[in-house]
């Protein structure tokens, strides 16, 4: 760990200039206690740092919980061994690639079953679903969805060569929109009170008043809708691999966040504390910390380390753009370090080629002392969407 600032705690060993400079001037907004906590992934974010925890009193930056609120991850560990599956897995990869929208603006044209249907009633009757109607009338047909960049669906085997069932995914178009409106609400009131802020996705929303509870209302809706975006595309994974394998019975589960706001309580004071890219990692918490394509993933249990503000890393973290990586990667590059896995096969994942990402293995050495591993996955199936 390294001490940037009285304010600013780093567990990054590799870190972009631009990046720290990023974190330093989140650290230096004035309701922050004690410090923001940069995660082994950080990388640059729009406003605030991918990978940094914020503690804040008094007030919430809406652009440094995310645009993508309540993304996360989630992992089925099943009774299945690898000796259990069939050879064909281009069959299984087919089959979760019409059962799942995928990409961007894809979406479901039918309610897929009656969980379904139990999931958006839920929903529904959330303070927040007026928000959502308002923004996204179609967000019920966006439940189930994939999404595009670095969200996936993996099938992946343990150092036991147990079948795990891997994903990751937000809150979609809707959490997307709802971020959006009240970012724009939190920078039209600093402007209106001649607040100068060292960045305009700073701008922050002030506990007490109606713009502040309106924010929160549609935040927890959000992550909630995620949360049961990944149940939901989750039982039509288990669907496919039982139609492709046989019976699934599952034996755990773990559905985290890593992009969403909490109240917690850190160094005698409860604050608004907001893991921008970062997981829940309290003493004996578990969580999901993937690799980028092509690379390990760990299932990891929390140490709850104070400093770290009991968080961790949510995956490897871009050490490239997109527009970088394309211009640097090939195809064959990319067939190549994905071979024994079953994947898309297609040029447009070229922005997701490993290297475009932190070496998951120093990522998973910085976070050390803030997570134990319980479980190694390597993948044989990637879904994805371009």
């Amino acid at each position: 760990m390294e001490q940037i600032s009285k304010r600013l705690m780093s567990w990054a060993s590799i870190l972009e200039d631009q990046t720290r400079a990023q974190a330093v001037m989140t650290s230096t907004m004035p309701f922050i206690h004690p410090h923001v906590a940069l995660m082994p992934d950080a990388h640059l974010g729009k406003g605030a740092t991918v990978g940094s925890v914020i503690p804040t009193v008094g007030a919430i930056i809406p652009a440094a919980v995310g645009v993508d609120i309540g993304c996360g991850m989630m992992a089925v560990r099943t009774t299945l061994h690898e000796d259990d599956l069939p050879e064909d897995r281009g069959a299984l990869h087919a089959a979760i690639s019409r059962s799942v929208p995928l990409s961007a603006g894809k979406y479901n044209h039918r309610l897929y079953s009656e969980a379904t249907q139990e999931r958006i009633a839920v929903l529904e009757g959330m303070d927040g679903h007026g928000q959502a109607e308002a923004v996204a009338p179609n967000w019920r047909m966006q439940l189930g969805s994939l999404g595009s960049g670095n969200h996936f669906i993996e099938v992946s085997l343990d150092e036991d060569d147990h079948v795990w069932l891997f994903l990751h995914s937000g809150s979609r178009g809707v959490g997307n929109k709802l971020a959006m409106k009240h970012i724009r609400v939190a920078q039209r009131q600093c402007e209106e009170r001649w607040i100068d802020l060292p960045d305009k996705d700073l701008a922050y929303l002030v506990e007490g008043e109606p713009e502040f509870w309106a924010y929160l209302e549609a935040l927890r809706w959000a992550q909630r809708f995620a949360l049961l975006n990944r149940e939901e595309m989750m039982l039509r994974v288990v669907d496919c691999v039982e139609s492709w394998a046989g019976p699934v019975e599952q034996v755990e589960e773990i559905n985290c966040h890593h992009n969403y706001t909490v109240q917690e309580t850190h160094f005698g004071k409860q604050v608004w504390l907001s893991r921008k890219g970062a997981i829940d990692a309290a003493a004996g918490v578990r969580g999901l910390i993937p690799g980028s394509m092509g690379a390990a993933s760990y299932v990891v249990t929390g140490k709850g380390n104070p400093l770290a503000l009991d968080s961790a890393p949510h995956g490897a973290g871009r050490s490239r753009s997109r527009a970088a990586a394309r211009r640097t990667f090939t195809r064959a590059d990319l067939d190549s370090r994905m071979r024994g896995i079953e994947w898309g096969r297609s040029d447009a994942f070229l922005d997701e080629h490993p290297d475009a990402y932190k070496d998951i293995d120093v990522v998973m050495q910085d976070a050390a002392d803030l997570v134990s591993v319980d479980h190694t996955l390597r993948q044989i199936v990637n879904v994805k969407g371009d």
